[in-house]
């Protein structure tokens, strides 16, 4: 069985020791692995221990290697478990790698898929498959995904939805109540919310428009529709392409008509 005949401590990390039989380089070891092991120059080493050696630092290389990546923010097991392997660790070391950071606490998915839903809440204004997505990409488990889901009431929900809904409704108070319609509904089924909790969110909204405001709309509107297609049609061909594509846009057909009248007038 080989003998330890020289230690050295490693130039580039001390925390390191390099551990020589009959002079020659053998392997390396972590500092608590030397400590644990009780190596010493000549200590005599059979292969079994060896191994059990390698084995066990190569652990503790993957929990510093986990220690320093948890060290940005908090993370998921999964998202843990998918850097170690990328750094192409074994999967008995990751899981013992693993067991040690939830021994210290350092893992904590529970906590991590609440401070993850908050975030998205807070943050993102969020709804919960959009979040249960988020989780699912992030590897935490079916069962701990609806458990944390679960007190993210239908209540607060709405709250948070009505919120980005009313936002949605000021900034595109230039478009027709049909057209803010479907930006609220597009955009909160996109954020993850349900057509039953989204109609709830908009009935309150007040979307309706006085005259004044249909005038300014259909301006606006039909003006960008006129110059579209003013460079390949006139005169009635004109009116009835701008026409169709108001009703498509959701005005009604008085204010259409009244536009198209003044736009008439124009051209005389």
């Amino acid at each position: 069985m080989p003998i330890i005949s020289k230690i050295t401590q490693g130039k580039k990390n001390p925390e390191r020791y390099n551990i020589f039989f009959e002079d020659k380089y053998a392997f390396s070891v972590d500092e608590a692995v030397l400590v644990r092991h009780q190596l010493t120059k000549g200590k005599e080493l059979d292969q079994w221990t060896i191994e059990e050696i390698n084995f066990e630092d190569e652990v503790r290389k993957a929990y510093n290697k986990a220690l320093y990546y948890l060290g940005f923010r908090m993370r998921s097991e999964g998202e843990v478990r998918k850097k170690l392997k990328e750094k192409e660790y074994g999967d008995a070391v990751i899981d013992e790698a693993i067991k040690k950071l939830y021994t210290h606490n350092f893992l904590d998915d529970q906590q991590f898929s609440e401070a993850l839903m908050r975030t998205q809440i807070n943050s993102g204004k969020k709804g919960p498959r959009a979040i249960q997505q988020d989780m699912q990409k992030r590897g935490i488990d079916k069962q701990m995904q609806k458990d944390v889901l679960d007190s993210y009431s239908e209540e607060e929900q709405l709250e948070v939805a009505k919120v980005l809904a009313e936002k949605i409704a000021a900034k595109e108070k230039m478009k027709t109540p049909s057209q803010i319609h479907q930006k609220i509904t597009d955009t909160l089924l996109r954020k993850g919310y349900n057509y039953s909790l989204i109609k709830l969110a908009i009935e309150d909204l007040e979307l309706e428009k006085d005259d004044d405001q249909w005038t300014e709309i259909v301006t606006e509107q039909g003006d960008k529709l006129w110059r579209k297609h003013s460079s390949k049609l006139t005169g009635y061909d004109l009116k009835s392409k701008v026409k169709q594509g108001l009703y498509q846009k959701g005005f009604p057909g008085e204010v259409i008509n009244d536009y198209l009248d003044k736009k008439e007038l124009e051209d005389d």
